[in-house]
C-alpha cells in the first residue's frame, strides 16, 4: 500500500514529508495527531488492513480508528484520509483491495485540500 501511495503521490505531483508505521490501525491516531501538529504537514493519508479474525474485534477496531481519524481531522481543520480497509475481511479480499485503498486515500487528501482552499477564501 505504501509503494502505491507513494506512486500515486508522484503522479500527483505530491511531496511526502513523513512516512510513519504503527502497529495497527488501533495505535494510528496518536502518529496522526502528532503529524497533524506540524507546520509542514497539511494532510495525512493513512494505509491499513484490518482482518476479520473469530470475533468481532476487527469491528471494534475499525470503528474506534475511523472515529479517531475523523475527530483529529476535524481539531486540527487538515484532511486525514482513510486508507484502512476491512472491517470484515478475509486477508486474500485485503490483497485485493490495496491498489485501489491507497489510490484513493491519496486521492482523498487531494480533493479535500481542494475543497478547503476554495471554501476558505
Amino acid at each position: 500500500m505504501l509503494a502505491i501511495s507513494k506512486e500515486k503521490s508522484e503522479l500527483m505531483k505530491l511531496k511526502i514529508s513523513h512516512t510513519c508505521t504503527a502497529p495497527g490501525a488501533y495505535d494510528m491516531p496518536i502518529i496522526v495527531d502528532s503529524l497533524l501538529k506540524r507546520d509542514d504537514v497539511d494532510a495525512v493519508v493513512t494505509l491499513g488492513a484490518i482482518i476479520k479474525g473469530q470475533t468481532k474485534h476487527d469491528e471494534v477496531i475499525s470503528h474506534a480508528a475511523a472515529r479517531t481519524l475523523t475527530d483529529l481531522s476535524l481539531k486540527y481543520q487538515k484532511p486525514v484520509s482513510l486508507g484502512v480497509s476491512g472491517p470484515g475481511m478475509q486477508e486474500r479480499h485485503a490483497y485485493a483491495r490495496i491498489r485501489p485503498v491507497a489510490e484513493r486515500a491519496v486521492e482523498a487528501v487531494v480533493k479535500m485540500s481542494d475543497e478547503l482552499k476554495r471554501i476558505q477564501k
